[in-house]
């Protein structure tokens, strides 16, 4: 079996290049999965539009990625990504379509200063169902959404130091483990 040809003639390219004449978007295609790049400004309209006109009903996923140490050169360290399906199609999957936002810190990010290069808006106007995805990427990456209702910690407690899945963060820690006390069965 063979992985179909890169062609960009998803539906939606030419219907958000259309609806957005002075917007710059890129899109990719790998492995039969289309994805459209999208600037932080107009990100939310574009979003709105995705479901109001495209028909993207349901919002699968939201997710980050750590682009630091790449071995090919990306326009940014991070990358928001949305995963949007049409569950009404004829498809058995539905329609699937991916939304990816780039992000670049401007301050150092091995703590959790927070940092205004990394905000985007949120999408829980659009997909109640964002909040909770919204907040584990702002846990595990420190990318802020801006209206989000109830942006906070929702893996670690709220004074962790750090966000653990930015790729400067240590594979094994920075003492977390070693300052609490092991709970077994006879303890509690």
């Amino acid at each position: 079996m063979t992985a179909p040809t890169p062609t960009l003639d998803h539906r939606m390219f030419k219907a958000v290049k259309a609806a957005f004449p002075g917007v710059r978007f890129r899109g990719t295609e790998f492995r039969g999965q289309s994805t459209l790049i999208v600037e932080a400004e107009p990100f939310h309209r574009v979003m709105k539009f995705l479901k109001e006109e495209g028909g993207y009903n349901y919002l699968s996923d939201v997710t980050a990625v750590d682009y630091l140490g790449y071995p090919a050169k990306m326009p940014a360290r991070f990358a928001v990504v949305y995963v949007l399906c049409n569950l009404d199609t004829a498809e058995p999957n539905g329609d699937r379509f991916l939304v990816k936002v780039f992000l670049d810190p401007s301050i150092p990010t091995d703590g959790i200063d927070e940092d205004p290069a990394l905000y985007i808006e949120s999408v829980c106007d659009l997909w109640p169902g964002a909040e909770w995805m919204e907040r584990e990427v702002f846990d595990m990456f420190g990318i802020r959404f801006r209206n989000h209702p109830d942006l906070r910690r929702i893996l670690l407690w709220e004074d962790y130091p750090a966000h653990p899945l930015r790729k400067d963060y240590p594979l094994r820690g920075r003492g977390e483990r070693e300052n609490y006390r092991i709970v077994d069965r006879t303890s509690s």
